[in-house]
């Protein structure tokens, strides 16, 4: 009898010490690792609705998305911060194939499959303009943070998420080791159901965090600076024609009060400064003519940049459109950017083709 009571005790205390081991695991990976908590994940809003009721039924009616990923891997979850790659070296696009975004490429070993899934995730209200929140305990740093947005008329209640569904709409600098890192977002005039997708690389390790958010959008305009700078007469505007006569002792031209109109023009929007660098955004707007093809040369020095082709000779930068942005409607506009360094950039000037 004694020999019994002293077995049961052995295994109540071998149960405490696995329990507590197991709590001490879970505690110990969300110390370590850190994901996007502003729009939440899918991963992470799944666990702050349901992590105390995960096995209730009636999720499989009231949240189905999140009933079919706990039902395929609850350690997806339970591990919500985890889901990263390592050593991609920034090749993002090359080592993740489409349809495997959300899942950062199956990695873990598939763990992480069922956020890939299309369907109804819970999504959250966002305004067109707002700062995306991520969360860090260990305080890695960030090498950056890029965010993407899916395209009006992408359905990701229907589609998996591929890389040509998505459009970069800003990219942080370094930030320093905290807690919490952020980023401005401006999702234009997007209006519905899409998904925000944050790649975040990590300081201390080369190692990639991959997050997809699920939000919606009421619409809104983008902001409209005051113009900076424009281009003389191009294909787009060619001046004189036979309604457009140029100079005569009857129609003397432009003048301040008169001007003709222009090509393009190209206005810098500084989006957040650190010391030795800063993130910009840079509208191009279209004449009454509209585009073909533009560029838009400043004086500057850049750490990169995106939605155009960059070319650079000494101080001197030439962006030049990509293919899904260079013709524009007259008075239309798109935008690109750029991390610079050093001095901001001057000296906008734009050239419509």
């Amino acid at each position: 009898m004694n020999w019994k009571r002293a077995q049961v005790a052995v295994v109540t205390t071998v149960t405490a010490i696995v329990t507590a081991g197991a709590a001490l695991l879970v505690s110990s990976g969300a110390d370590a690792h850190g994901a996007v908590s502003d729009p939440a994940t899918r991963a992470y809003s799944c666990y702050l609705r349901w992590s105390g009721d995960h096995t209730n039924p009636a999720m499989q009616t009231q949240d189905p998305m999140c009933w079919q990923a706990w039902q395929a891997e609850p350690g997806a979850m339970w591990n919500w911060n985890g889901l990263f790659r390592e050593n991609l070296a920034g090749n993002h696009q090359g080592a993740i194939p489409d349809g495997t975004l959300c899942s950062g490429g199956l990695t873990v070993g598939g763990r992480y499959a069922a956020m890939d899934v299309p369907g109804r995730w819970h999504a959250v209200d966002k305004p067109n303009n707002f700062t995306l929140k991520l969360n860090d305990p260990s305080a890695h740093g960030a090498d950056y943070l890029q965010v993407y947005i899916t395209r009006q008329g992408f359905d990701p209640v229907t589609q998996r998420l591929t890389w040509g569904a998505l459009e970069l709409v800003t990219q942080t600098g370094r930030q320093a080791p905290s807690n919490t890192y952020t980023a401005q977002v401006n999702a234009g005039n997007r209006t519905g159901r899409h998904i925000v997708y944050t790649i975040w690389q990590a300081s201390h390790l080369d190692q990639s965090y991959y997050a997809c958010s699920d939000v919606i959008f009421g619409g809104g305009t983008q902001p409209s600076p005051s113009r900076s700078s424009s281009a003389g007469p191009s294909p787009s505007n060619p001046g004189p024609s036979p309604s457009n006569p140029g100079p005569s002792p009857s129609n003397p031209g432009p003048s301040p009060s008169n001007p003709a109109p222009t090509g393009c023009t190209a206005t810098l929007r500084i989006i957040s400064q650190w010391p030795g660098g800063y993130q910009a955004e840079v509208q191009v707007t279209a004449g009454t003519g509209g585009t073909r093809s533009w560029s838009v040369g400043f004086t500057g020095t850049l750490q990169n940049g995106w939605n155009a082709s960059f070319a650079t000779s000494g101080s001197t930068v030439t962006a030049t459109n990509v293919a899904h942005n260079g013709t524009l409607a007259p008075n239309g506009s798109t935008t690109f950017g750029f991390i610079g360094t050093g001095t901001q950039a001057t000296g906008f000037t734009c050239r419509a083709g």
